[in-house]
């Protein structure tokens, strides 16, 4: 009884050191030699599309002389995408997730060396640019959605955290890779070239997604998809997302998550009339941000299990709170501070809430769920940056920026108890039914 009772106590002890949280898990999705590449590829293709999308608003300022075209500019980006994704999950969970990649990151090389062409001619308009812009939104839409099921399909269940948490920081040395890029080649050689290098980003995933194909137990989940219309497709994709209540909470803190990550509504605002800096400060507090969200993306990754609502809904407050003190910092220099604790915060929630969407639903239903988490952010920024400018502009850039904070917060406690709450018994049946 006594060797017994210590080996349970070992046991004991071995599992919790086993799954215990940690750094070196944030990696393991990057053992599989097929994610390790597509991770290489995103960080070039999300550089590329940053490098672009610096160039692009300059030229356009420079064009029109306007700056209200710039939210012209957004508007006809995400307008599309909060529309469009919905759908584009119903198509994910319909046809071959790899080869709809192949056809979406080949469309948007192809548009941004349309817009390369057109500027290098000397021929661009305005309008052209909002076409532009309109196009690759419509495009963005199944390709973000399906980038994000077919992370799952390369790596497995298993390794999901640690792939989203990668993801972020895919996002965040972009951010940094992209305007630096950008800034160098609009000083050498021109916003065409800017462009180019973003069209040109594109043949690396391309070359990993014709070079790997997910293992045939990954594919097995599209067997189970819905096979009706879209349509009838889509509207049970949007049940199952409210009737499980996790889910559904997640979907509205990714939405109201928006007005934080549009950082260009109110940090401008908050930097020049606030705390009386210039560019350089307005760049430090960006930069603030971006250093703090990389341990807040390999925190998200380093756990094998999916995080919990609670999780989630703890993250989400602390989230809300740190922008509220970064709000009413009395220095910049505490801003700065502040805005380093929000990026770390607010990644390691957001990675969070996308890894609980994708392991509690069914995988017959993953596709259309990522539609939607794609239609709640970045979509919603069509709604969110507008009133996050307005609300900057006409009450004050520290109410402004702590919009999102208040968002967040009254989401999380108004869906505490569906957050918590376990999946109804429903939410486990087969979609098709």
């Amino acid at each position: 009884m006594a060797i017994s009772k210590a080996g349970a106590q070992a046991a004991n002890r071995a599992g919790p050191d086993r799954r215990r949280p940690s750094l070196r898990q944030s990696f393991e999705s990057l053992q599989s030699p097929a994610y390790r590449a597509w991770f290489g590829s995103q960080v070039l293709s999300a550089s590329g599309t940053m490098t672009q999308t610096v160039a692009i608003s300059w030229y356009l300022l420079r064009l029109t002389g306007n700056s209200v075209d710039l939210g012209l500019m957004g508007t006809f980006t995400f307008l599309p995408v909060l529309l469009l994704s919905p759908y584009a999950g119903a198509l994910v969970d319909r046809v071959d997730r790899r080869r709809l990649l192949i056809g979406t990151q080949a469309a948007l090389g192809l548009i941004a060396a349309a817009a390369a062409a057109i500027i290098a001619s000397g021929a661009a308009r305005a309008w052209m640019l909002f076409l532009i812009a309109a196009a690759t939104g419509a495009v963005s839409a199944p390709d973000a959605t399906a980038r994000q099921v077919y992370v799952v399909d390369l790596v497995g269940a298993d390794r999901v955290a640690s792939a989203i948490g990668l993801y972020e920081v895919i996002l965040n040395v972009s951010r940094v890779v992209g305007p630096a890029l950008g800034g160098a080649l609009l000083a050498t050689i021109g916003v065409a070239a800017c462009c180019a290098v973003n069209a040109a980003s594109y043949g690396v995933p391309l070359l990993v997604l014709l070079r790997y194909k997910p293992a045939a137990a990954a594919t097995a989940a599209r067997q189970l998809a819905d096979r009706r219309r879209p349509a009838v497709s889509l509207r049970a994709g949007l049940g199952y997302a409210w009737h499980h209540g996790p889910i559904r909470v997640c979907l509205a803190l990714a939405a109201a998550s928006g007005f934080l990550f549009g950082l260009g509504y109110s940090l401008p605002a908050l930097a020049t009339r606030t705390f009386h800096v210039g560019g350089g400060g307005y760049g430090l507090l960006m930069c603030a941000f971006g250093v703090g969200a990389l341990p807040g993306a390999l925190l998200a990754g380093a756990r094998h299990e999916s995080p919990t609502g609670r999780q989630v809904g703890w993250l989400a407050l602390a989230t809300a709170a740190a922008i509220g003190a970064t709000a009413l910092a009395p220095t910049f220099w505490l801003a700065l501070v502040g805005l380093a604790v929000v990026g770390c915060l607010s990644i390691w929630f957001i990675a969070a809430a996308n890894t609980l969407v994708q392991l509690a639903t069914t995988p017959g239903m993953r596709g259309r769920m990522m539609g939607l988490w794609t239609m709640a952010l970045p979509g919603t920024q069509v709604v969110n940056g507008p009133l996050a400018g307005w609300v900057t502009q006409d009450v004050g850039p520290r109410e402004g920026f702590s919009l999102s904070g208040m968002a967040l917060a009254a989401v999380t406690l108004t869906g505490w108890r569906a957050l918590t709450s376990a999946p109804a018994a429903d939410d486990e049946q087969d979609p098709v039914l």
